[in-house]
């Protein structure tokens, strides 16, 4: 069977069911007595497993086998789903999305799943759940020191300990406050290479030059040298933490074939079974009319409608210019379809937001088991839909924001008993839409955040002075913990309170157009809001001419536009403001702002642009207001990446260029 042309299908379908399994087993940890859970989540392994045999994904299919085997037991009322057994079934659910993972990166799915197995077993056979719990610590450790080899690698270091030569595994930890990852590793390496052979790294070299790793990475080297010889020359390589060193036992070639041919005879016995359950699978009729289109031709798509819509301003100012009634009827008519295509093209890229939310209940449960924390996760509003491109960079800043609830926010069961809440904490995911945006909220029924020591750390650290602090709103105050390197964590732990999360989640979402804000209300809890757009290709503009050149200021940044007296404008601390509403907002020149050659006299009256962030705003001075219109947001390319407030260009219909002003950065 040629595996290639059923592959696309076989990992969309593997990561449903994971995903299937991972929604399903929360829920089954709520509800344990719940059969109708059970029964799904044995239906997607089920699945997985015979998908995983016809394919030829031997360990896939062996670690499902075991843990359909203990559902069943689940099921048939011999195991109770306890909390320790849903571990081990967790451990084993993320085996399997790694193995997936790796064949989608164009790996064999190849792993040691004997630890998940031997669990599994164990738990099938009644042993004990704290018997298997004691051993999870050790085997956890041992895991992470074990490297999974090739033919290759085994056969040079079985060869090189027949020369006198032994093989080690090097855990090697960074400091927390590295500057420069790559250059540290390369250092490792060269001092490595000096007194061995480099086998193997995890991460892979290229991962570690581009820094693609937390603060540890592991390193596999045959050498003569001892091993205490060996941590101490790597410990001479500055910021490095610590060394662990694990002497390899090679395993012999001839028993791992055997052992692997067994394995291939036990999932070929079921290899018929399982197509049997594909065929009645394939036999029943779709519930949905939906096709999978791969998402380069969705992209190319909208590349191609993009150059549509340039030539359609093209085409509407050459119609302009000619007067020609025919003309412009053809163009009003070409208009109103290119404005449905464009409406049909960009909800094709739209995906809901549930794809990212759903890995999130794993990750809240995990933490609170690490930070002894009682705590439900509540998802709102998981199908609404954002634009795939805006889709695939939520997904960091989310987490960040999350961690920080679970972290900060919420409090320990005995604090929060005495303050008259309830044990369990309640965190809120929420998504909404609202006009051409998108809005998500975090938000927890937690501590609060305390002003008072939010205050203190800014000004220990510089970020805000002593006299301004008396003047600050509660707002302006909690806006402060965007700050970089600014946290009001009491100690450093493995999920936050080095001051990089929240300064992180600000960038990312400004880089999206977006922006961010805190609310907060002491002992009763805190909500970080996010405002994004609905699609970052296609934007609205109001268009203005600042002398001769021509700008677009985006329509999501634009409170209102007015035309002013020169004697309304005053000036306070050497700035030119104006009085906006009882508001005093700053004026800015754009003429003098971007050095634009000047062409026009100014006169008693200027034409300004209200723009807002946050609960900031600024006045654009430019000459004239041409209009709104649709545009295409261009990259201005590697070379001009460092231009201040500008975010981009596009061609506009008469050829022209015009540049996007970045409102953000402008007012920032």
């Amino acid at each position: 069977m040629d595996k290639n042309q059923y592959l696309d299908m076989f990992l969309d379908e593997s990561t449903e069911h994971l995903q299937a399994m991972n929604d399903n087993l929360l829920k089954l940890e709520s509800n344990p007595t719940d059969n109708s859970i059970i029964d799904e989540i044995f239906r997607s392994a089920h699945t997985l497993k015979g998908m995983s045999a016809t394919m030829g994904y031997e360990d896939l299919a062996k670690l499902t086998h075991h843990m359909e085997n203990v559902l069943d037991a689940i099921r048939n009322n011999k195991l109770k789903a306890s909390s320790e057994l849903m571990d081990v079934v967790f451990e084993s659910v993320d085996d399997l999305e790694a193995m997936v993972t790796d064949v989608a990166n164009g790996g064999e799915g190849k792993r040691d799943v004997s630890a998940a197995v031997s669990k599994l077993e164990r738990l099938e056979k009644g042993e004990v759940l704290s018997e298997v719990a004691a051993t999870k610590e050790m085997e956890k450790t041992s895991s992470n020191q074990k490297h999974d080899f090739d033919d290759f690698e085994l056969t040079v270091l079985s060869q090189s300990k027949e020369q006198g030569f032994q093989g080690y595994s090097l855990e090697i930890s960074l400091r927390a406050d590295v500057i420069l990852k790559a250059a540290r590793v390369f250092m490792v390496f060269e001092v490595l290479e000096q007194i061995g052979e480099v086998i193997k790294s995890v991460p892979t070299v290229d991962q570690l030059e581009e820094e693609n790793f937390d603060l540890s990475f592991s390193v596999t080297i045959v050498t003569k040298d001892p091993e205490e010889d060996v941590k101490a020359k790597v410990m001479k390589v500055s910021e490095i933490e610590d060394v662990k060193i694990t002497l390899i036992e090679t395993l012999d070639s001839k028993e791992e074939k055997e052992n692997t041919s067994n394995d291939q005879q036990q999932a070929n016995e079921t290899v018929s079974n399982e197509e049997e359950g594909q065929q009645e699978k394939k036999s029943s009729p779709a519930s949905s009319k939906t096709i999978r289109v791969n998402i380069d031709r969705l992209d190319s798509l909208m590349n191609l409608f993009e150059e549509l819509v340039i030539d359609r301003g093209r085409l509407e100012q050459i119609s302009k210019d000619l007067s020609s009634s025919e003309l412009t009827e053809t163009v009003e008519h070409m208009s109103r379809i290119s404005g449905d295509l464009q409406s049909i093209i960009l909800n094709m890229r739209m995906v809901p937001v549930e794809q990212v939310f759903n890995r999130f209940p794993r990750m809240v449960r995990g933490l609170a088991k690490d930070l002894d924390k009682k705590m439900n996760l509540n998802i709102i509003g998981a199908e609404t839909e954002l634009d795939r491109t805006v889709i695939d960079e939520i997904g960091d800043p989310l987490v960040h924001l999350l961690r920080n609830s679970i972290d900060h926010g919420v409090e320990v069961p005995a604090v929060r008993k005495q303050a008259g809440k309830s044990e369990e904490g309640q965190i809120t995911l929420k998504a909404y839409h609202s006009g051409n945006h998108v809005f998500i909220e975090v938000s927890d029924d937690g501590a609060g955040i305390n002003r008072d020591k939010v205050l203190a750390k800014a000004i220990s650290r510089g970020v805000v002075s002593q006299e301004n602090a008396a003047n600050l709103t509660d707002t302006q105050v909690y806006e402060l913990l965007f700050s970089s390197g600014l946290s009001t964590a009491d100690e450093i732990s493995d999920i936050s309170g080095r001051g990089v999360g929240l300064d992180v989640v600000k960038n990312k979402i400004e880089s999206l157009g977006g922006h961010v804000t805190v609310n907060s209300v002491l002992d009763q809890g805190t909500v970080f809001s996010i405002q994004l757009p609905l699609t970052l290709s296609i934007i609205s503009v109001m268009l203005v001419e600042v002398q001769d050149e021509k700008y677009a200021v985006p329509l999501s940044s634009i409170i209102e536009t007015a035309i002013i007296k020169k004697e309304d404008i005053m000036a306070a601390h050497n700035q030119k403001v104006i009085d906006f509403r009882g508001s005093v907002v700053p004026l800015i020149n754009l003429t003098n702002f971007f050095d634009v050659p000047k062409t026009r006299e100014d006169d008693e009256f200027y034409s300004i642009v209200i723009i807002r962030k946050g609960e900031k705003m600024a006045a654009l001075v430019v000459n004239a207001f041409i209009g709104q219109q649709e545009i295409v947001l261009k990259s201005l390319g590697d070379y001009l990446n460092n231009a201040f407030a500008i975010s981009g260009a596009t061609i506009l219909g008469n050829g022209q260029v015009a540049l996007i002003i970045d409102c953000n950065a402008l007012i920032k």
